[in-house]
């Protein structure tokens, strides 16, 4: 990833599917370390506007604030809230406001720096943007404390940074820091952080990407007018898709219907040249249905009664009445019960030798002396 010069130079490498993350740089916005009380989550947005309002000469209406909880006890917690002047923001992302992108999220460049280098402790954290040094005091990834300090003079520098820690101290932040980080291009700074600290720092470059972070600084406005575009965007490629589909469902219609007709054309040869064979053993097979019951020895009234006998279950179970005729055999038979009734009927279905025909049987009906009455017809497959 090659690093751009201006924000104008990364409008041309972006589209507007892209999840655009603009990171603020901390002159642009108004950073404090809050304690507050410790209420309903839900009322920490609202009070920490209330305190912002305190610190920037602009109306709430005018600025878009968030926060995060750096340390949250019974009575109060310590946050780090941040704000931004709507105006402000709108010069800086003026570049992709005016070719239509718009951030998914406005965060600051220095609490992605912290979360990314000092996710866990407290660290100090030392870079440049343009020539300006910022220092800022991390807690567990968040943004405690900072200072910016106008040039890049190693004099300045320790003549500040004392200062500095002595304000972190006055707001309960501890002066000693287990962590130093100083950025590549501060590199002739690094004995001089070294004499202040009496520990050597640790070199940072820049990151690709940095971690996420929670603030968000995406005025409402935005909000609204980025679900715009996505949706605009969404709709505009799913109409693509679709035209892109529709036209190749046309294309491959017509293929099919083309493939279909040409089909059709040999079914009908074969079927025409077939015609004589088929109608010969339309006729053939008729012949035979009809002399079936004559040649057939498994449709002889004797060899089927025989096969009902032997599929009796139980001398309990009579046949008082059989007929056949060409279309139809029916079994009129008396149990002791309407289970060995039901047992005859299963036999019977199950009996090889009668699979010719396919029985069926009616519920019995149950007569006075308790025996069951029932009718077995079967019919030629």
């Amino acid at each position: 990833m090659r690093p751009l010069a201006s924000l104008e130079d990364a409008v041309p490498l972006l589209s507007i599917s892209d999840q655009i993350i603009l990171g603020l740089p901390l002159g642009a916005v108004v950073a404090q370390r809050l304690r507050l009380p410790t209420v309903d989550p839900q009322e920490f947005a609202e009070m920490v506007r209330i305190q912002i309002e305190k610190a920037v000469p602009y109306s709430l209406d005018d600025i878009t604030t968030d926060f995060e909880i750096i340390e949250q006890g019974e009575a109060d917690s310590v946050v780090s809230a941040v704000a931004v002047h709507n105006e402000k923001l709108s010069e800086i992302a003026a570049p992709l406001l005016n070719q239509g992108f718009i951030p998914s999220q406005v965060t600051v460049y220095a609490a992605e720096r912290a979360a990314t280098h000092a996710a866990v402790g407290h660290a100090l954290l030392i870079y440049r943007e343009d020539e300006t040094l910022v220092c800022v005091i991390s807690e567990n990834g968040k943004l405690s404390l900072t200072r910016m300090i106008e040039g890049l003079d190693a004099a300045q520098l320790q003549m500040e940074l004392p200062q500095f820690a002595l304000s972190a101290e006055l707001q309960g932040i501890g002066s000693t820091f287990p962590i130093v980080l100083l950025d590549e291009s501060c590199l002739q700074l690094r004995e001089t952080v070294e004499y202040l600290f009496s520990s050597r720092p640790e070199l940072i470059n820049v990151e690709t990407p940095p971690a996420a972070v929670k603030l968000n600084l995406l005025p409402e406005s935005w909000q609204h007018r980025r679900s715009q575009v996505v949706r605009q965007s969404q709709w505009r490629r799913r109409l693509l898709w679709a035209g892109g589909v529709y036209a190749g469902a046309l294309v491959l219609l017509a293929l099919y219907l083309l493939g279909l007709r040409l089909a059709v054309g040999r079914l009908d040869r074969r079927v025409a040249e077939d015609a004589p064979k088929v109608e010969f053993v339309r006729q053939t097979e008729a012949k035979w249905k009809a002399l079936a019951p004559a040649i057939d020895p498994r449709y002889y009234p004797i060899e089927v009664l025989i096969q009902l006998f032997n599929s009796l279950p139980s001398p309990d179970v009579r046949i008082t009445a059989y007929n056949q005729s060409a279309r139809q055999v029916s079994v009129d038979g008396e149990a002791s019960t309407a289970t060995l009734a039901y047992q005859f009927a299963e036999k019977v279905k199950k009996n090889t030798e009668l699979r010719t025909f396919q029985f069926e049987m009616a519920a019995p009906r149950i007569l006075p002396n308790d025996h069951a009455q029932f009718r077995l017809e079967g019919k030629p497959r």
